[in-house]
């Protein structure tokens, strides 16, 4: 029995992904989950989701698609965490090619459907971001997630949307979102948490690892990203609930209309128009600008007395958890340091580490 999942936002909703089907299925079957090459630039220089060019060592699936196994490599100077998920976990991954626009990626689906007769499909989004209209002051990356959304409504069988852990991406507040989710299907618990554990302790993904850090039982505030978001991680955190797929088309205004795309250039333009950008002019942006920044180096005495005063200034906003890459933009460190200052504060400290979040502890400990 094969179940396919389509990992709405990339790599992070693809480790998601394999904790919830275990969560909800059980670890007999193995699933196929399909997901995008789309890594931060600390781990791939180049802006853009990667396309099966990008790699050597894929494995055909269909005529559309490829799956990426454990030896698969990513051509230079591309990167991509696909191949190390592949020899973590168990599960197939599939790449979804968003070039050919949302065509393209309705024809890799239902390609994939007639090849695989998955016994269920569901498209899952970590945080429900999914669920914007477009013009949300606090939305930073809809184009994705509407390329699944807008793909997965043109399959021919039936798909389900989960969004797990509403509002932990920092995009829309749940206070936003309670209106829009449905049943709420399973609450994510510490053991749910297992089959990815050691994953967590490499892959950068801030949502899932809040995501994580909940079903385990962490509860305050986390503050994340570059900007500092403050992100409540309540009990409602670790839960997975069904969204109604047609009603997530007809309020996601940039799905709705890129369902007949035929190029990414396209569904960019699109972006630009209803959101005001696209995230991956902001990739390239962000790329040009760190090209230009000089060999990094960590001074681990420096680093540790920055974090104190880091520290301090989060407490007093209220802050009670943190994520790794939120200290390295926070102490201004070069991105490629964030693994080196990860280690460095978990040896020196490690009663903060929540992991896989960063607990900032009170003046008094």
């Amino acid at each position: 029995m094969t179940r396919l999942i389509v990992a709405a936002g990339g790599g992070g909703d693809a480790v998601a992904a394999s904790m919830i089907h275990a969560a909800l299925y059980g670890d007999e079957d193995q699933a196929v989950i399909l997901t995008y090459a789309w890594d931060r630039l600390l781990i791939d220089p180049v802006p853009g989701p990667r396309g099966p060019d990008n790699f050597t060592g894929l494995q055909p699936l269909t005529p559309a698609v490829w799956a990426v196994p454990a030896e698969a490599r990513p051509i230079a100077p591309a990167g991509s965490t696909l191949p190390r998920l592949a020899a973590d976990l168990r599960h197939t991954f599939a790449l979804i090619d968003p070039r050919s626009g949302v065509e393209g990626v309705s024809r890799q689906l239902g390609e994939l459907v007639d090849h695989l007769s998955p016994e269920s499909i569901d498209l899952l989004d970590v945080g429900g971001d999914i669920l914007a209209r477009g013009d949300e002051p606090t939305l930073k990356s809809p184009l994705a997630d509407a390329v699944t959304l807008a793909a997965c409504c043109q399959v021919n069988a039936p798909v389900r949307l989960l969004v797990a852990g509403p509002g932990l991406d920092g995009e829309l507040p749940l206070d936003e979102l309670r209106g829009m989710l449905g049943a709420l299907l399973h609450t994510l618990a510490a053991k749910d948490v297992e089959p990815i554990s050691s994953v967590l302790e490499w892959h950068p993904s801030e949502a899932t690892g809040m995501l994580a850090a909940t079903a385990r039982g962490v509860r305050g505030t986390c503050e994340m990203r570059d900007a500092g978001l403050p992100v409540p991680l309540t009990d409602e955190g670790p839960a997975i609930h069904e969204v109604d797929l047609e009603e997530a088309l007809t309020r996601n205004q940039l799905a709705r209309t890129i369902l007949t795309t035929a190029t990414l250039d396209e569904v960019e333009a699109h972006s630009r128009e209803i959101c005001g950008y696209s995230e991956i002019d902001y990739e390239r942006n962000k790329a040009a600008w760190l090209k230009d920044q000089p060999p990094a180096q960590l001074d681990p005495e420096s680093a540790l007395s920055q974090l104190e005063r880091f520290e301090a200034e989060a407490r007093d906003r209220g802050v009670t958890h943190t994520t790794f890459r939120r200290i390295t933009e926070a102490l201004d460190f070069n991105g490629s340091l964030r693994e080196d200052l990860r280690q460095l504060l978990i040896n020196s400290r490690p009663k903060q580490y929540d992991a896989p979040l960063w607990r900032i502890t009170s003046a008094t400990e």
